[in-house]
């Protein structure tokens, strides 16, 4: 949609005319020939005139007329380019789907075709700096691995623990990634992405592909992993693996069935590059695909450009003002202004300029957005935004305090995402149980209690671990009656000190491949009759989430 050089508001230009016009009435008004002319024969009048009529200087009147040609221009809006919706690249949700087949194993592409997929979501990450891309894994069944996030560290914990020894080794099914990953966009506020990595595909899938782009507002790229040309493959010890003649095993890239794929089901292919070609290629698909349809839902947005035309009208501004001290005090103003810097904390001690135009709350929101969430609960005089800087900061115990003191079912789930991060699961199960009796349905609410109760069976099932010196009893009585002799009661000192909060994933009791396999498994088993399966979310739902 390009309409080149054109004003969003063209009434505004009928103030355009209006100062050639008043220049004109004005100069006619007082012109001693004009007045006279009617009085004095024509031949004599130039004559009998005196005075400065013939020079010409600036006036305040040419002043007025230049303020009403500038400002009208201003005020229609100038323009020639559409503005990007507001931050746009991180509101392009994305969601990678990863082929865990053996054939991914190859090692045609090196280390592997696996390995060099995790790479390649690593560097989408880093790419989007701030968008939200979620994670599905798939052979014969589908599953997640984490939701949309925006956070690396977190997606490079998980990237790190896939393997193929994780699902079946047979099958895949894509269909029922793209039918996973479909649900967790549509949760999305905004359209979003799906991005296959893979070496192969079935062809009896093609038609749900193709069904899907007629019904679903979510674009499919597929990214074709591996060479025609084959390669070995590596099993899972790093040892090259074996056919039944004991011959090495191959896997060759099944670029027919994918360009089938792509021919029918209008799915856009392309294969992985050795630089960040590749991953360029995703975002500017991703967003091409969410202006498309915010094109379709939306009002068009145009970049303005009248606002430059502000500084030419400040310069005239300043020729209104004689030499004196009233120029000399619009600098000092003007460079306590630029002194004050825009924000600046409030002190009860010192006085800032920005204090003068912005309350703590608007300072604090600055922060905020700069993501300076220290210097924001510093500022922030409404408690849910102090709690939220302070949950932000990983200052979770004083959030959690904040959000106590709060009765809103967005405060109550903050809290039981405090507790969730502290390891304190019953505690979260509570505060997300107060916030679906608030609010109803509180979908992240719904799905945070469900993580709750998985960690706490987790927590349930896990071996007992080594006891150290640190956490040895104090006393170890034996009760001889109540369990015959044989019963033992652990007498324990002071608690250790809570974990910190930077690594509460990491201090699960089980590691992040284990935890994985296990969540898969309880996944496969079969649901009870006339109940669907629901893949849970794995990670704490949070605010916009």
């Amino acid at each position: 949609m390009d309409q080149g050089f054109h004003f969003i508001r063209p009434l505004w230009l009928l103030l355009v005319p209006l100062g050639p016009l008043l220049l004109w009435w004005w100069q006619r008004r007082n012109d001693p020939l004009q007045r006279w002319k009617g009085m004095i024969a024509p031949h004599l009048l130039p004559h009998l005139v005196v005075g400065d009529h013939g020079q010409w200087r600036v006036r305040p009147i040419h002043l007025v007329c230049a303020v009403l040609v500038l400002g009208g221009i201003a005020c229609a809006g100038p323009t020639w380019e559409l503005d990007p919706p507001p931050f746009a690249e991180d509101r392009a949700p994305m969601v990678v789907a990863i082929d865990l087949s053996p054939a991914m194993n190859a090692i045609d592409v090196s280390p592997t075709r696996l390995e060099r997929t995790k790479q390649k979501v690593r560097d989408l990450m880093t790419l989007r700096a701030g968008g939200r891309v979620g994670l599905i894994v798939y052979t014969s069944t589908a599953h997640m691995v984490l939701p949309p996030t925006d956070d690396p560290d977190l997606m490079n914990l998980f990237l790190g623990a896939l393997s193929t020894d994780l699902l079946p080794p047979k099958g895949q099914n894509a269909a029922a990634a793209l039918a996973l990953a479909d649900r967790m966009l549509n949760a999305e506020t905004d359209p979003g992405t799906i991005v296959f990595f893979t070496s192969g595909f079935d062809d009896t899938q093609i038609r749900a592909f193709m069904e899907h782009r007629e019904s679903s507002r979510q674009q499919v790229l597929m990214l074709a992993v591996g060479t025609t040309k084959g390669g070995p493959l590596r099993a899972a010890s790093g040892a090259l693996a074996t056919g039944a003649d004991g011959a090495p095993a191959e896997a060759k890239l099944d670029d027919e069935a994918l360009q089938r794929l792509s021919d029918k089901a209008h799915v856009p292919l392309a294969s992985i590059t050795t630089n960040d070609d590749d991953m360029r290629w995703v975002q500017r698909e991703a967003l091409h695909h969410l202006a498309i349809m915010k094109d379709a839902t939306s009002t068009v947005r145009w970049k303005e450009y009248g606002y430059y035309l502000c500084y030419p009208l400040v310069l005239l501004a300043l020729l209104w003002f004689r030499r004196g001290w009233v120029v000399r005090w619009v600098f000092v103003i003007g460079a306590l202004g630029l002194g004050g810097g825009l924000p600046a904390p409030a002190h009860a001690s010192e006085w800032k300029v920005v204090d003068w135009f912005f309350t703590p709350d608007q300072q604090g929101r600055w922060y905020y957005e700069h993501r300076d969430f220290a210097k924001a609960s510093e500022l922030f005089q409404d408690p849910y935004w102090k709690g939220l800087a302070l949950y932000e900061h990983a200052r979770y115990e004083d959030a959690q305090k904040v959000f106590a003191t709060l009765s809103t079912p967005d405060a109550k789930f903050m809290e039981g995402n405090c507790y969730a991060r502290l390891t304190q699961y019953e505690e979260a199960k509570d505060a997300y149980d107060q916030a679906l009796r608030m609010r109803h349905p509180f979908p992240q609410a719904q799905a945070n209690m469900q993580l709750m109760d998985k960690l706490l069976k987790l927590q349930e099932n896990a071996p007992p671990q080594d006891e150290d010196n640190e956490n040895k009893p104090d006393k170890v009585k034996f009760d001889k009656e109540g369990k015959k002799g044989t019963g033992k009661t652990k007498l324990m000192g002071k608690l250790p000190q809570q974990v910190p909060s930077d690594v509460w994933m990491r201090n699960l009791n089980v590691s992040p491949a284990d935890f994985l396999r296990t969540k898969f498994n309880i996944e496969n088993q079969a649901p009870p009759p006339g109940q669907p399966t629901t893949p849970a979310k794995e990670v704490i739902q949070e605010p916009g989430a």
